[in-house]
């Protein structure tokens, strides 16, 4: 029998299932194709592109009193520099060899974009804390990018040589030996494992020496009183008995501000705020919009947040829920096309934010209950699209600054254990394992790439510094 046109039945999306036995097949021709050891290398070409001149790239569609600020933070070390030049080195990496293994890529897996937050359950986790890079690719970008920063951070710390070829190895063995066990768990228990900073802090104070027990110790108490009733006292005030944000520019400005010094004419200020915050509602679940609307909108305020995404458009939203001590703070972020997809295609979502919001679901072991993302208007009218999260929910993150050779090393391997499980919920854990093989060439590998890209990582820096010098760009170094 013949089916109409009108009768066909859609394309299979049916996924393809492959025997544990197929999969280690894909990897080991994996590693024929592409050698563990060829990872070692990096030999720029001679047509790299310019590092300024890509960063310029990006400041076209920023706020452009703020993309000084953004150099300036790149400038205050190559660690800094490096955090903010994701774009330059996804350039490099894609001259690099590829296993041909995909995973959902961070896309910008350094090691200051780990973190700890809180879960809904209100335990305290270690996870990737930023997705704003993140895309489908090559799982070993996501690898060099973390061990680069290990060895970056080590020569801003004034490690030897040795201590930071120690620290790196340590990572990514690590994240070989991790995605080996991955490799033979049930696919549920891969999907249910975290890093629970509760049941791991007496081993990981087993593994470092007191005094960096006890910092740790400190910051993780510090970073459950970092919520949104904490973030009410630091940001806000009360004036004639109306909760709002207060103002210091450039980081933080309220809305109200920006727009009395704007050529906007949107009529009522608060209702067209309410209307750009409501339509993200959409996205959440069911339950999760019911426990928003109970909270009514009281401020905005534009708040500059990072290093890399100094410029774009990130917005700080106050909402007040039973009375004035029943506080909700969201962060309101601009999503961006990846640094990634101009090397690996684009992603299949339009909206960048959604493409942020779904990265990180897959990615995480537990995402924060209001992510969602829309499309909105700015105040000059064009739209562009952002994603939408608690501004602070039991944050913490590491002092890089003041780490002894071991506490990085220990840092840096729970960065590693993370990444893998990341990669092992949306990639071939299988094949990966079996690439990445017993041995520690690849270990080695990364190692030796992380040193040369290093080097390069110090010119580049040294070339932005010179465009300031010459008066090329401008740069606006905070305090």
């Amino acid at each position: 029998m013949t089916s109409s046109p009108g009768n066909q039945s859609p394309p299979s999306t049916r996924p393809i299932h492959l025997t544990p036995a197929e999969r280690v097949a894909v990897g080991k021709a994996a590693r024929a194709q592409s050698p563990r050891s060829g990872h070692a290398v990096f030999d720029p070409l001679p047509t790299r592109p310019d590092p300024v001149s890509l960063l310029e790239s990006q400041s076209a569609s920023r706020v452009a009193e703020l993309v000084p600020l953004r150099y300036g933070r790149m400038l205050a070390s190559p660690f800094t520099f490096f955090r903010g030049a994701a774009l330059v080195m996804a350039a490099d990496l894609a001259t690099t060899p590829r296993s041909g293994l995909q995973v959902q890529a961070c896309g910008d897996a350094h090691l200051s974009n780990f973190g700890a937050f809180g879960t809904p359950e209100r335990s305290l986790v270690f996870d990737i804390n930023d997705f704003d890079e993140t895309t489908p690719g090559p799982w070993e970008w996501d690898v060099k990018r973390l061990a680069t920063s290990l060895e970056v951070a080590g020569r801003s710390r004034g490690f030897s040589t040795k201590e930071r070829r120690t620290i790196v190895r340590a990572c990514v063995r690590v994240y070989r030996e991790t995605m080996a066990k991955f490799a033979k768990m049930r696919t549920l228990d891969v999907w249910y494992a975290r890093y629970d900073i509760g049941d791991q802090l007496q081993t990981l104070s087993r593994r470092v020496d007191a005094k960096t027990a006890r910092r740790a110790q400190r910051n993780l108490a510090k970073a459950r009183t970092r919520d949104s009733l904490q973030a009410l006292e630091k940001f806000t005030e009360v004036v004639d008995g109306r909760r709002r944000i207060v103002s210091a520019p450039p980081v933080i400005v309220r809305v109200e501000e920006l727009i009395a010094r704007s050529a906007y004419e949107g009529g009522d200020t608060a209702e067209v705020i309410r209307q750009m915050i409501a339509g993200f509602r959409s996205t959440l679940q069911s339950d999760r919009r019911h426990l928003l609307e109970q909270y009514e909108f009281v401020d905005m305020a534009r708040k500059v947040v990072g290093v890399g995404s100094v410029g774009t458009r990130a917005w700080m939203a106050l909402f007040l829920g039973r009375d004035g001590g029943d506080p909700l703070f969201l962060q309101i972020k601009q999503a961006q096309t990846s640094v990634l997809e101009a090397y690996v295609g684009r992603s299949e979502f339009t909206n960048s934010g959604e493409r942020v919001v779904a990265g990180q679901r897959l990615m995480q072991s537990a995402s924060d209950i209001f992510l969602g993302w829309q499309r909105i208007p700015g105040l000059d009218g064009v739209e562009r699209d952002f994603y939408i999260r608690q501004l602070r929910d039991w944050k913490g993150s590491a002092d890089v600054d003041s780490m002894s050779p071991l506490a990085l090393k220990t840092y840096g391997q729970m960065c590693a254990w993370t990444l893998a499980k990341a990669h092992a919920r949306s990639g071939d854990r299988v094949a990966i394992a079996t690439y990445l093989g017993r041995s520690d060439v690849f270990d080695q590998a990364i190692a030796q790439f992380s040193a040369s890209y290093a080097d390069q990582n110090e010119q580049d820096f040294q070339q932005l510094r010179n465009a300031v010098d010459s008066g090329r760009i401008t740069a606006r170094f905070d305090g």
